[in-house]
């Protein structure tokens, strides 16, 4: 019976970074949003739309106190992927005649890094800043980079594969002494860790619901207000939201995404006390139990619920089908289809064996103690035995040096 239920049962879901479940209460605000209180909110002439209006700036007001902003700074979008695409294509596209210069990172998210690219096909010059060991970027060759010609730095706040928090509020003093706009894609740090725009001095930010227990298919771009920041529009048609996206919102997806800010907003403390305990835990755990292990990223200067950690002597590949009870990842969500190994880790310097055998576990708020006991003990077991397979390991337990070994070339 025991192995039926076994059997039967999901797998216990420990990919924060990829995705959040959906909060019940989130859910529960939704749900009159999709059955009775239909009315599009643009709809000025009747009570279907006044409702629905209502709900959604109640919705914008609870995302921009999130964030410590004004709400008509809220710009509502699908989620950060276009917020990003927003940010980057509508600045250049309203700047762009007078500075063409953009500094990003290596490890960005791909969908900054991909519009970069196409940005520099548009005749735009991109600066990708390298990081440290520790996945950080040097503040001095930042402040470096910036000619007279730079238009924008974005740097994410929040690392979605290694976890490591950039010094974003000192990116943006150096910036702004130069007359430098800064984006951050902020889409793993909301609901995760204390975000205040202003404090931060940010003039754009990119949210996304999905990754603070909202739905998917919505986000949001801040867009600082004094001093003002002006973008030109990407999507073109009746001018909604300020004129810089339009398109018909989705009240029972602005009504959720609100929700779930709310929600952040009162239980962030316990949010924080709770996964730092687990990845205490987990952390320990592994350690423990573990030899040959590598963590990836800033163990300071990083969001605890996001761990990255490398296996010596074991195949990505092989351990995560051998762990397959437990649903975590081998790197971002966006680009797991791929087999090279990732490239925030290779930016980090670790070695191309170590960046394959890597897993990003991710704790959340519905995370609990069994669930990180019962992957600890998966984890133990699965690498045990995958390394009692491998020459390496064998070779590794002898005293040999694998870094010193010639291997010869194949005919």
């Amino acid at each position: 019976m025991r192995k039926l239920i076994y059997k039967f049962s999901r797998p216990t879901y420990l990919d924060f970074q990829a995705t959040t479940p959906t909060d019940y209460r989130v859910l529960d605000a939704m749900l009159p949003y999709l059955t009775n209180q239909y009315g599009n909110p643009h709809s000025k002439t009747h009570s279907f739309g006044w409702e629905t209006e209502k709900a959604v700036e109640k919705a914008r007001a609870s995302i921009a106190n999130l964030i410590n902003t004004q709400p008509q700074s809220i710009i509502f979008t699908s989620g950060a992927t276009e917020s990003n695409n927003a940010a980057l294509k509508g600045l250049y596209g309203f700047y762009g005649k007078q500075k063409n210069h953009i500094i990003t990172t290596q490890t960005e998210h791909k969908c900054v890094l991909d519009t970069c690219r196409y940005l520099e096909e548009k005749g735009v010059e991109v600066t990708y800043l390298p990081v440290d060991s520790n996945g950080l970027i040097s503040l001095q060759q930042l402040q470096e980079s910036i000619k007279s010609n730079t238009l924008c730095v974005s740097v994410m706040l929040v690392n979605n594969e290694i976890g490591v928090i950039q010094n974003l509020k000192e990116i943006s003093r150096i910036c702004h002494q130069r007359g430098v706009y800064v984006h951050s894609d902020m889409a793993q740090a909301i609901a995760k860790i204390p975000v205040d725009v202003q404090d931060l001095d940010i003039d754009l930010g990119s949210i996304s619901a999905h990754k603070l227990y909202g739905p998917k298919g919505i986000g949001a771009l801040y867009v600082r207000r004094k001093p003002r920041v002006r973008l030109q529009q990407i999507i073109h048609g009746g001018g909604q939201e300020r004129g810089l996206r339009s398109g018909t919102l989705a009240p029972h997806l602005c009504v959720g995404f609100g929700k779930a800010a709310e929600i952040a907003q009162t239980e962030l403390p316990y949010d924080i006390q709770h996964v730092d305990k687990l990845y205490i835990k987990l952390l320990n755990g592994i350690n423990q139990r573990i030899p040959q292990i590598q963590i990836n990223g800033s163990l300071e200067q990083r969001y605890k619920g996001n761990l990255n950690v490398s296996f010596a002597f074991v195949e990505g590949e092989s351990l995560l089908m051998a762990i397959k009870q437990v649903a975590v990842s081998s790197g971002s969500a966006c680009t797991s289809a791929s087999l090279e190994p990732s490239y925030v880790l290779r930016a980090l310097g670790v070695k191309e064996d170590m960046a394959h055998t890597s897993l990003r576990i991710g704790i959340g708020r519905f995370t609990t103690e069994r669930e990180i006991d019962f992957l600890i003990d998966q984890l133990s077991q699965a690498v045990s035995k995958l390394r009692e397979m491998s020459p390496l390991w064998e070779m590794h337990q002898e005293g040999i040096d694998i870094n010193k070994i010639e291997w010869t070339q194949p005919h």
